[in-house]
Protein backbone atom coordinates (compact mmCIF):
# COMPACT_ATOMS: atom_id res chain seq x y z
CA UNK A 1 0.00 0.00 0.00
CA UNK A 2 1.19 3.43 -0.93
CA UNK A 3 0.29 5.67 2.25
CA UNK A 4 1.56 9.08 0.20
CA UNK A 5 -0.72 8.91 -3.01
CA UNK A 6 -3.52 6.72 -2.25
CA UNK A 7 -7.02 8.61 -2.57
CA UNK A 8 -9.07 8.74 0.82
CA UNK A 9 -10.96 5.65 1.49
CA UNK A 10 -14.42 6.08 3.29
CA UNK A 11 -13.13 4.36 6.06
CA UNK A 12 -10.73 7.42 7.16
CA UNK A 13 -13.74 9.50 7.62
CA UNK A 14 -14.77 7.11 10.96
CA UNK A 15 -11.26 7.72 12.10
CA UNK A 16 -10.95 10.93 13.54
CA UNK A 17 -7.35 12.71 13.34
CA UNK A 18 -5.06 12.21 16.41
CA UNK A 19 -5.37 16.43 16.84
CA UNK A 20 -8.72 15.87 17.44
CA UNK A 21 -10.79 16.71 20.39
CA UNK A 22 -9.76 13.16 22.55
CA UNK A 23 -5.77 12.03 22.33
CA UNK A 24 -7.85 8.76 23.25
CA UNK A 25 -9.87 8.56 19.74
CA UNK A 26 -6.71 7.60 17.74
CA UNK A 27 -6.41 4.92 20.42
CA UNK A 28 -9.40 3.20 19.92
CA UNK A 29 -9.58 3.00 16.34
CA UNK A 30 -6.06 0.93 16.64
CA UNK A 31 -7.67 -1.37 19.66
CA UNK A 32 -10.97 -1.97 17.35
CA UNK A 33 -8.61 -2.60 14.34
CA UNK A 34 -6.27 -5.15 16.88
CA UNK A 35 -9.44 -6.69 17.87
CA UNK A 36 -10.96 -7.21 14.98
CA UNK A 37 -10.35 -11.00 12.66
CA UNK A 38 -8.02 -11.31 9.84
CA UNK A 39 -10.41 -10.15 6.73
CA UNK A 40 -11.52 -7.37 4.81
CA UNK A 41 -12.83 -5.71 7.76
CA UNK A 42 -9.52 -5.60 9.87
CA UNK A 43 -7.54 -4.49 6.78
CA UNK A 44 -9.99 -1.15 5.70
CA UNK A 45 -9.59 -0.35 9.81
CA UNK A 46 -5.72 -0.94 9.30
CA UNK A 47 -5.16 1.47 6.17
CA UNK A 48 -7.52 4.24 7.85
CA UNK A 49 -5.46 4.12 10.88
CA UNK A 50 -2.34 4.27 9.10
CA UNK A 51 -3.79 7.48 7.21
CA UNK A 52 -5.15 9.03 10.25
CA UNK A 53 -1.45 8.85 11.39
CA UNK A 54 0.16 10.31 8.75
CA UNK A 55 0.38 13.39 10.35
CA UNK A 56 2.76 12.71 13.03
CA UNK A 57 4.83 10.98 10.21
CA UNK A 58 5.14 14.07 8.52
CA UNK A 59 6.10 16.26 11.41
CA UNK A 60 8.38 13.56 12.94
CA UNK A 61 10.16 13.56 9.53
CA UNK A 62 10.47 17.45 9.45
CA UNK A 63 12.17 17.33 12.82
CA UNK A 64 15.40 16.43 10.95
CA UNK A 65 15.90 19.41 8.58
CA UNK A 66 16.88 17.44 5.60
CA UNK A 67 17.44 19.43 2.29
CA UNK A 68 14.54 19.96 0.00
CA UNK A 69 15.40 17.56 -2.00
CA UNK A 70 15.68 14.52 0.23
CA UNK A 71 12.28 15.53 2.57
CA UNK A 72 9.96 13.27 0.96
CA UNK A 73 12.43 10.32 0.92
CA UNK A 74 12.30 11.31 4.80
CA UNK A 75 8.54 11.04 4.93
CA UNK A 76 8.69 7.90 3.12
CA UNK A 77 11.25 6.47 5.43
CA UNK A 78 8.75 7.63 8.79
CA UNK A 79 5.64 6.11 6.64
CA UNK A 80 7.18 2.72 6.79
CA UNK A 81 7.83 3.51 10.87
CA UNK A 82 4.05 4.14 10.80
CA UNK A 83 3.27 1.16 8.88
CA UNK A 84 5.49 -1.52 11.75
CA UNK A 85 4.06 0.59 14.81
CA UNK A 86 0.69 -0.54 13.50
CA UNK A 87 1.53 -3.64 12.94
CA UNK A 88 2.88 -4.35 15.84
CA UNK A 89 0.98 -2.64 18.70
CA UNK A 90 -0.08 -4.49 21.32
CA UNK A 91 -2.83 -2.82 23.16
CA UNK A 92 -2.72 -5.43 25.69
CA UNK A 93 -0.02 -3.61 27.51
CA UNK A 94 -1.91 -1.04 28.31
CA UNK A 95 0.27 1.61 26.86
CA UNK A 96 -0.98 4.70 24.63
CA UNK A 97 -0.54 3.94 20.80
CA UNK A 98 1.24 7.65 20.08
CA UNK A 99 3.96 6.64 22.87
CA UNK A 100 4.68 3.44 21.16
CA UNK A 101 4.48 4.38 17.28
CA UNK A 102 6.69 7.88 18.02
CA UNK A 103 9.58 6.33 19.21
CA UNK A 104 9.26 3.55 16.38
CA UNK A 105 8.94 6.07 13.55
CA UNK A 106 11.76 7.86 14.52
CA UNK A 107 13.88 4.88 15.01
CA UNK A 108 13.29 4.00 11.48
CA UNK A 109 14.04 8.18 10.58
CA UNK A 110 17.63 7.42 12.33
CA UNK A 111 18.60 4.41 11.36
CA UNK A 112 17.67 5.23 7.59
CA UNK A 113 19.91 9.04 8.08
CA UNK A 114 22.82 6.81 9.93
CA UNK A 115 22.83 4.17 6.97
CA UNK A 116 21.67 5.71 3.54
CA UNK A 117 22.07 9.62 4.01
CA UNK A 118 25.98 10.50 4.97
CA UNK A 119 27.95 10.06 1.26
CA UNK A 120 31.66 9.62 3.60
CA UNK A 121 31.68 7.77 6.19
CA UNK A 122 30.84 9.53 9.91
CA UNK A 123 31.20 7.51 13.08
CA UNK A 124 27.67 7.08 14.63
CA UNK A 125 28.61 8.67 17.89
CA UNK A 126 28.93 11.79 15.77
CA UNK A 127 25.95 11.57 13.71
CA UNK A 128 24.04 11.23 17.20
CA UNK A 129 26.29 14.14 18.75
CA UNK A 130 25.11 15.97 14.76
CA UNK A 131 21.82 15.34 15.35
CA UNK A 132 21.24 16.92 18.88
CA UNK A 133 23.14 19.76 17.72
CA UNK A 134 20.64 20.23 14.65
CA UNK A 135 17.45 19.65 16.66
CA UNK A 136 18.67 22.88 18.79
CA UNK A 137 19.85 24.82 16.00
CA UNK A 138 15.97 24.62 14.97
CA UNK A 139 14.92 25.53 18.24
CA UNK A 140 17.15 28.68 18.57
CA UNK A 141 15.97 29.91 14.83
CA UNK A 142 12.67 29.04 16.22
CA UNK A 143 12.81 31.83 19.02
CA UNK A 144 14.70 34.49 16.30
CA UNK A 145 18.58 33.63 16.20
CA UNK A 146 18.48 33.45 12.40
CA UNK A 147 21.94 31.63 12.54
CA UNK A 148 20.94 28.94 14.76
CA UNK A 149 23.45 29.82 17.74
CA UNK A 150 26.81 29.75 18.21
CA UNK A 151 29.46 27.12 19.09
CA UNK A 152 29.53 27.99 22.99
CA UNK A 153 25.51 28.82 22.71
CA UNK A 154 25.02 25.35 21.40
CA UNK A 155 27.73 23.58 23.69
CA UNK A 156 25.23 25.02 26.51
CA UNK A 157 21.93 23.41 24.97
CA UNK A 158 23.62 20.07 24.69
CA UNK A 159 26.05 20.12 26.72
CA UNK A 160 28.59 18.66 24.06
CA UNK A 161 32.06 19.88 24.34
CA UNK A 162 33.11 23.29 21.70
CA UNK A 163 35.41 20.97 20.16
CA UNK A 164 32.67 18.44 19.75
CA UNK A 165 30.41 20.69 18.19
CA UNK A 166 32.54 22.02 15.70
CA UNK A 167 33.79 18.80 14.33
CA UNK A 168 29.73 17.80 14.36
CA UNK A 169 28.97 20.86 12.55
CA UNK A 170 31.88 20.30 9.84
CA UNK A 171 30.24 16.51 9.77
CA UNK A 172 27.60 17.77 8.24
CA UNK A 173 29.16 18.45 5.41
CA UNK A 174 29.55 14.87 4.62
CA UNK A 175 25.92 14.64 4.43
CA UNK A 176 25.31 15.82 1.05
CA UNK A 177 28.99 15.60 -1.87
CA UNK A 178 28.85 18.46 -4.97
CA UNK A 179 29.21 17.43 -7.90
CA UNK A 180 32.13 18.51 -9.45
CA UNK A 181 30.11 20.22 -12.33
CA UNK A 182 28.62 22.56 -9.63
CA UNK A 183 29.19 25.76 -10.71
CA UNK A 184 31.16 28.45 -8.34
CA UNK A 185 32.83 31.52 -7.69
CA UNK A 186 31.64 35.17 -7.12
CA UNK A 187 29.33 34.68 -10.78
CA UNK A 188 28.82 31.08 -10.67
CA UNK A 189 30.91 31.33 -13.64
CA UNK A 190 33.33 28.59 -12.99
CA UNK A 191 32.60 24.78 -12.36
CA UNK A 192 34.26 23.31 -9.24
CA UNK A 193 36.98 21.05 -11.50
CA UNK A 194 37.60 23.91 -12.73
CA UNK A 195 38.73 25.74 -9.62
CA UNK A 196 40.45 22.85 -8.45
CA UNK A 197 44.29 22.97 -8.73
CA UNK A 198 45.54 20.10 -10.83
CA UNK A 199 49.11 18.01 -10.47
CA UNK A 200 52.50 19.89 -10.16
CA UNK A 201 54.66 18.70 -12.84
CA UNK A 202 57.89 19.45 -10.80
CA UNK A 203 56.58 16.81 -8.15
CA UNK A 204 57.83 13.60 -10.40
CA UNK A 205 61.27 15.15 -10.52
CA UNK A 206 60.95 15.15 -6.37
CA UNK A 207 62.95 11.54 -6.01
CA UNK A 208 65.22 12.34 -9.49
CA UNK A 209 66.25 15.73 -6.81
CA UNK A 210 66.51 13.73 -3.77
CA UNK A 211 69.03 10.91 -5.54
CA UNK A 212 70.78 13.62 -7.29
CA UNK A 213 71.68 15.69 -3.94
CA UNK A 214 72.92 12.65 -2.16
CA UNK A 215 75.65 11.87 -5.97
CA UNK A 216 76.87 15.74 -5.66
CA UNK A 217 77.66 15.07 -1.90
CA UNK A 218 79.89 12.68 -3.06
CA UNK A 219 81.96 14.85 -5.87
CA UNK A 220 85.37 16.23 -5.03
CA UNK A 221 84.75 19.83 -3.23
CA UNK A 222 86.14 21.58 -7.25
CA UNK A 223 83.36 19.78 -9.10
CA UNK A 224 80.69 20.90 -6.78
CA UNK A 225 81.49 24.53 -6.42
CA UNK A 226 81.90 24.46 -10.33
CA UNK A 227 77.83 23.03 -10.67
CA UNK A 228 77.03 25.81 -7.98
CA UNK A 229 78.55 28.66 -9.86
CA UNK A 230 77.35 27.53 -13.58
CA UNK A 231 73.92 25.94 -12.88
CA UNK A 232 72.97 27.52 -9.45
CA UNK A 233 74.70 31.28 -9.77
CA UNK A 234 74.07 31.03 -13.33
CA UNK A 235 77.71 32.51 -14.29
CA UNK A 236 79.72 31.97 -18.08
CA UNK A 237 82.14 28.95 -18.18
CA UNK A 238 84.63 31.90 -18.49
CA UNK A 239 83.39 33.41 -14.89
CA UNK A 240 83.22 29.98 -13.05
CA UNK A 241 87.17 29.76 -14.45
CA UNK A 242 88.08 32.97 -13.50
CA UNK A 243 86.39 32.20 -9.76
CA UNK A 244 87.72 28.75 -9.57
CA UNK A 245 91.43 29.43 -10.78
CA UNK A 246 91.07 27.48 -13.86
CA UNK A 247 90.86 27.75 -17.68
CA UNK A 248 87.45 27.65 -19.46
CA UNK A 249 88.48 24.87 -21.29
CA UNK A 250 88.93 23.17 -17.95
CA UNK A 251 86.10 24.12 -16.65
CA UNK A 252 84.23 23.19 -19.98
CA UNK A 253 85.50 19.08 -19.82
CA UNK A 254 85.13 19.42 -16.09
CA UNK A 255 81.25 20.18 -16.44
CA UNK A 256 80.80 17.40 -19.28
CA UNK A 257 82.33 14.65 -17.11
CA UNK A 258 81.11 15.86 -13.48
CA UNK A 259 77.50 15.50 -15.84
CA UNK A 260 77.92 12.03 -16.58
CA UNK A 261 79.17 11.12 -13.61
CA UNK A 262 75.66 12.02 -12.30
CA UNK A 263 73.71 10.62 -14.86
CA UNK A 264 75.25 7.12 -14.68
CA UNK A 265 74.85 7.31 -10.49
CA UNK A 266 70.74 8.50 -11.55
CA UNK A 267 70.43 5.73 -13.94
CA UNK A 268 71.93 2.81 -11.79
CA UNK A 269 69.63 3.76 -8.95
Amino acid sequence: MDVTTNPPTPALRSVPSPGGRSPGDGDEQVRRMKACPPGPEREARREAVIRAFLPVARRLARRYGAPLENREDLYQVACVGLVKAVDRFDPGRGHAFLAYAVPTIDGELKRHLRDHTWQVHVPRRMQEKHHRIRLAQEEMSRSGQADGGTVRELHRATGIDESEVRLALRADQARNTVSMDALRGPEQGLSLAEMLGGDDPRLERVTDLVALRALIAKLPARERSILRLYFLNSLTQKQVAEVVGISQMHVSRLLERTCAVLRRGLLAG
